[in-house]
């Protein structure tokens, strides 16, 4: 429908045509995530009696065991009719699961009352969403052609690129280049330095082709102006603030691309009318009464010095065989999901679910608490880093909420998309710790930010975005109107050193997160250890800007 709006436009440029295709892209990008959100501030399940509220939930937790059955048997040997029962189970459970939380919207008084949020009109986003510096650029990427609306307070303007396979293909060639430096397997260290310098050099010329393809037909609008990016398909993949701006001649005869950041703060939206809704919902909500809580440097492994430590200096006793062959067994369906979701992001077999350990995360955690106001802080490391306080209602206190983990944000697999916490307790059990999507959905946060820092992500074949869109709209759905998030595994000091930065700008300065991130890694980019976009370029802000 897009296509068709955008080729009558091209026919008759005077009649509107690309205007209702921009309100078409919002539609369809927007409707189901303002749903989902209008329904998590409303409340919806307030007053509803609770044994339909108990049906919700103990639904909720087979349909989570299912899967987790369903994820070990597909891990070892099978039959056909193994797999098709279990499939089966769990079609079943989800359609139950469906028809209890209609019938929870049905009871529920204040839903009867909520009105189903409609995408904002052209207008409207130019009126409540934009002012004189700021410039909304939304990207539609089609089989045969593709399109970018830029729109101001006062214009929209439309533009025609090259076909979904050409913009997608380039991505990923400058997605690959820029994450060069991630140590390779096999390679000595000598190789490596060469693999990242030859990387280096040819992510000048291939970044600069791509901002051609995005951004050139637009130049002439940008000026300094904040960049709102609606992107599709690979491009939420990529770090906008990385690319080389529309370049000049002499820049590109110098083959010295300057980058958007330098002139630019970027913002990323899942889409245009999910911000208008942000504003709307949190307008009159209480702020949190404390500031910051991290949770930092998790134990992934057994072996960790960590639980030596703890077992020499506890009191208490030992668990028996009985409680850790129990915990053991807790613990084995997330570990083999866990597994599933690493599988699926290192594109490899490697049967491991091995992490290594964040150990500047510490060094960032301490820094982040240092300029935190006495008595506003929660400071969460070791063991304490972990899913049952991520799950619990402490965290609601808190206005920033920081997690330095590893994450697993799957672009061919959302589903396994989540966080990684401490996997060992402090006993050297065994533990669940994978804070899963879904429960991210449902938890309950007063936060104006989530900071996910030291990510882990995957740029499968099939690309759609979905991973990191799926943990945004998480948190988002969880109350939080900015989630700040990286695009691919950062290196560790580099992400120390960013966020020791972007929390001076954010605590002490009382600079906007958005402006903070901004002046945060335009600072790394002027320090010449610091200067590739490899160490800096992976953070993005997704949601309010102000």
């Amino acid at each position: 429908y897009t296509d068709l709006l955008m080729r009558m436009h091209a026919a008759h440029p005077k009649a509107g045509y690309d205007v209702t295709a921009l309100k078409v892209s919002e539609q369809a990008r927007a409707r189901g995530l303002l749903e989902l959100l209008a329904e998590a501030y409303t409340g919806i399940r307030q007053n509803v009696e609770m044994q339909l509220l108990e049906r919700e939930r103990t639904l909720k937790y087979r349909l989570t065991a299912n899967l987790d059955k369903l994820t070990k048997l597909l891990s070892g040997k099978y039959t056909d009719s193994q797999k098709g029962a279990a499939e089966s189970e769990i079609n079943t459970l989800t359609n139950e699961y469906r028809r209890v939380q209609m019938e929870i919207r049905e009871r529920s008084p204040r839903y009867a009352a909520l009105t189903e949020p409609q995408p904002l009109g052209v207008r409207e986003i130019q009126q409540q969403l934009l002012d004189a510096n700021t410039i909304l650029l939304e990207y539609k990427l089609g089989d045969e052609r593709s399109y970018l609306w830029a729109v101001t307070p006062d214009a929209v303007l439309s533009y025609q690129l090259p076909p979904k396979a050409e913009i997608e293909a380039q991505a990923r060639r400058v997605y690959q280049l820029l994450i060069a430096r991630q140590p390779a397997r096999g390679l000595t260290e000598g190789q490596q330095r060469a693999r990242e310098v030859a990387a280096d050099m040819e992510y000048r010329t291939e970044a600069i082709i791509l901002s051609k393809m995005l951004l050139a037909p637009v130049a002439a609008q940008l000026g300094t102006k904040r960049l709102l990016i609606v992107a599709d398909g690979a491009l939420q993949y990529l770090p906008f603030a990385a690319l080389p701006a529309p370049s000049t001649q002499a820049a590109e005869k110098d083959n010295d691309p300057r980058p958007l950041i330098i002139d630019h703060e970027i913002v990323s939206l899942p889409s245009a009318s999910v911000l208008a809704v942000l504003r709307r919902e949190l307008a009159e909500r209480k702020p949190a009464q404390k500031m910051v809580a991290v949770l930092a440097d998790p134990v992934f492994d057994s072996g960790d010095a960590r639980v030596k430590l703890s077992i020499a200096s506890s009191k208490t006793p030992r668990s028996t065989k009985n409680q850790q062959e129990q915990s053991a067994a807790t613990s084995l369906a997330s570990s083999a999901v866990l597994k599933r979701a690493l599988r699926s992001v290192r594109g490899d077999d490697d049967n491991s679910a091995s992490l290594r350990r964040l150990l500047f995360s510490r060094d960032e955690a301490e820094a982040i608490l240092s300029i935190t106001p006495q008595q506003s802080g929660l400071k969460a490391l070791d063991f304490r880093a972990n899913r049952a306080l991520a799950m619990s209602d402490e965290l609601s206190q808190y206005r920033i909420i920081h997690f330095s983990t590893h994450g697993v944000l799957d672009s061919r697999h959302p589903e396994l998309s989540g966080l990684v916490l401490s996997l060992i307790d402090e006993a050297g059990q065994p533990q669940e710790g994978f804070l899963r999507l879904h429960e991210i959905y449902n938890l309950r946060l007063n936060a104006d930010l989530v900071v996910l820092s030291a990510c882990q992500t995957g740029l499968g074949k099939e690309v759609r975005g979905e991973g990191l869109i799926g943990l945004t709209r998480g948190f988002m759905y969880a109350g939080a109107p900015r989630v700040m998030a990286s695009l691919w595994q950062v290196d560790d000091a580099a992400t120390s050193e960013l966020m020791k930065r972007f929390y001076r700008g954010v605590l002490q300065e009382k600079l906007p997160p958005a402006t903070a991130l901004r002046i945060a890694q335009l600072e790394m980019f002027r320090k010449r250890h610091w200067q590739s976009p490899y160490y800096w370029g992976a953070f993005v802000l997704q949601g309010e800007w102000r």
